[in-house]
């Protein structure tokens, strides 16, 4: 999530009320997760299995828990609560507007573009041109869709993140300032989810069409010309690179990648990343072939131990 002005280390300390290490006039330009950050960014991190991970990282403002050494270019934010901290600076910089009308005046519509009755059109969305938007579909603030986009009805589109953080009290939640991009001639079918990022964007590339019934979660990046089957559950920060074929009831774990044209047959638990350009099957994953001579080999087992007995 960029900031729509550049701001200074000191400027930021005040927000949170934390103590700051480095130049008070450091140059800040946003903020974003530990696999997004750039150059300018807040990156938080409060656990020491990743002190190093974040100091280390692209970001140049890292806002941590403990008074470690700075990096040389950088600059650290001491806060004793990172994770409160940095949904503080996302309700700052990214408030919620509440909704007034069914169509938000700031929306920006294309021409050609029809949308139903019952569908709700958050602040700032921009639709493209020629799109059509069924009945109770819910497009939250900020979402982008391009040209010629089809979304069936009661699809929702940039609800907040599955990420929490467990505390004696409860789960407390990572608010989510990011967005969902749909770009052009993607299709959507009905009752699909779509989270928007925690701070970047959940991205559906151009063309990709989505059956009834699928999920996706945060920040992740489905890319061009792929197929997706109902019932199919993706993790948040997947890579779905182009024209892959994922067929019905497929889960994921987060944080992998699925390689250029990959087909991921029914039912398959993709627990890791895998390699484009192959079929794969069941949980845990592997290449079709090998994982179904194991399950032919399996239904010879009976036959093999009554030879053992006679």
């Amino acid at each position: 999530m960029k900031f729509n002005k550049t701001h200074s280390l000191k400027e930021i300390a005040s927000i949170i009320n934390c103590e700051y290490i480095g130049d008070p006039d450091f140059h800040i330009t946003g903020m974003n997760e530990i696999h997004v950050v750039e150059p300018g960014d807040i990156v938080f991190v409060d656990h020491p299995k990743y002190y190093d991970k974040a100091l280390n990282s692209k970001a140049t403002t890292i806002l941590i828990n403990k008074n470690v050494d700075c990096p040389e270019g950088k600059a650290l934010l001491i806060s004793d609560d990172p994770f409160r901290d940095f949904n503080t600076l996302t309700n700052h910089f990214k408030p919620f507007h509440f909704a007034s009308l069914a169509i938000s005046n700031s929306a920006k519509i294309g021409e050609g573009t029809i949308i139903q009755p019952n569908s709700f059109v958050g602040n700032q969305v921009v639709i493209g041109k020629n799109c059509l938007i069924h009945s109770n579909v819910s497009i939250y603030d900020h979402t982008i869709i391009g040209d010629n986009v089809i979304i069936h009805a009661g699809t929702i589109l940039g609800a907040d993140a599955f990420y929490y953080k467990k505390r004696a009290e409860g789960f407390d939640q990572l608010i989510s300032g990011g967005r969902v991009v749909i770009e052009n001639n993607v299709g959507i079918g009905a009752l699909c989810t779509i989270d928007k990022g925690v701070t970047g964007d959940t991205t559906i590339g151009e063309g990709t069409k989505i059956d009834n019934q699928v999920h996706v979660g945060h920040d992740t990046v489905i890319g061009k010309k792929c197929l997706i089957a109902s019932q199919t559950g993706i993790a948040g920060c997947v890579i779905i690179e182009d024209e892959v074929t994922i067929w019905g009831q497929v889960g994921t774990t987060s944080g992998i990648t699925i390689g250029e044209k990959a087909v991921i047959l029914g039912q398959t638990g993709v627990t890791k990343s895998v390699e484009g350009g192959k079929t794969y099957f069941g949980t845990p994953i592997e290449e079709s072939r090998e994982k179904l001579k194991q399950l032919a080999n399996i239904k010879k087992i009976p036959e093999i131990l009554s030879k053992l007995r006679a």
